[in-house]
């Protein structure tokens, strides 16, 4: 996996990042990163299949039935292409 975002130190956010972005996560690196406090990172892609969760294609049909109703509006088109577009994104598919 590789950090998608650099990560800060969480005691001094304003500082220099503790790891770039783009930066290959290793055991040692993750070992590290936990003693530092830091629970969490932003990784490229999707990497991990949760059980039960909705695949792209989905969550994708999901977004077109909730805008169903105001197909005719453009304003409202645009929006629900921005939000498919970063659902795109955020997975990574």
């Amino acid at each position: 996996m590789v950090l998608a975002r650099e990560i800060k130190n969480p005691e001094n956010p304003d500082g220099p990042p503790v790891c770039g972005k783009g930066v290959a996560l290793t055991e040692s690196l993750i070992e590290r990163l936990g003693q530092k406090g830091i629970a969490s990172v932003t990784v490229e892609g999707h990497p991990v299949r949760i059980e039960g969760e909705k695949t792209l294609d989905e969550m994708l049909a999901a977004i077109d039935r909730r805008f169903r109703k105001v197909e005719g509006d453009p304003v409202m088109m645009k929006l629900r292409e921005i939000y498919r577009q970063q659902t795109i994104r955020a997975r990574g598919d």
